[in-house]
């Protein structure tokens, strides 16, 4: 593993354990050039997943870029980090079983929606306003409309 600080090729494992999630591996490194300490993790990959966006083009699917879009949607919410850990490891698990190597990002997109539903519907619509690409607020205003239940007419 290149050290990050240095650039040297050499560097050496002091410390494995696994993480929190119990699906990926911690392990502090040493670098002898200069003596400088990092972590990385370790995850179980059963295949190599490629997205297809919807302009065609082909991307190698970015579990981190994934995470990054989830947590900016939960950012203040009172979702415990463990559970979003969780989330993401499901949903990563989930692209990887479906069997399929091309996976469209529309269909990635909807599980993700379907998740944050799951767990945090403030989550959801931001998340969903990105994704669906909102322009304006009436968009929101349906979006919204949708989510909640129609009221039965008061019986007079």
């Amino acid at each position: 593993m290149r050290c990050p600080f240095c650039g040297n090729i050499d560097t050496q494992v002091k410390d494995s354990r696994p993480a929190e999630d119990h699906v990926s591996i911690r392990r502090r490194r040493f670098c002898p050039a200069c003596g400088g300490r990092f972590t990385t993790y370790e995850r179980v990959q059963l295949r190599d997943l490629v997205v297809i966006k919807t302009n065609g083009k082909r991307e190698d699917f970015d579990r981190d870029k994934l995470e990054r879009s989830i947590r900016i949607s939960m950012q203040k919410r009172p979702i415990e980090p463990e559970r979003i850990d969780q989330m993401i490891s499901g949903i990563v698990r989930r692209l990887e079983s479906m069997g399929e190597t091309d996976i469209p990002s529309k269909q990635i997109g909807e599980i993700v929606m379907e998740a944050l539903a799951r767990i945090d519907t403030v989550a959801y619509v931001r998340f969903a306003s990105v994704y669906k690409n909102f322009q304006a607020a009436d968009d929101f205003e349906e979006f919204v409309h949708e989510l909640r239940p129609p009221v039965p007419p008061s019986e007079e």
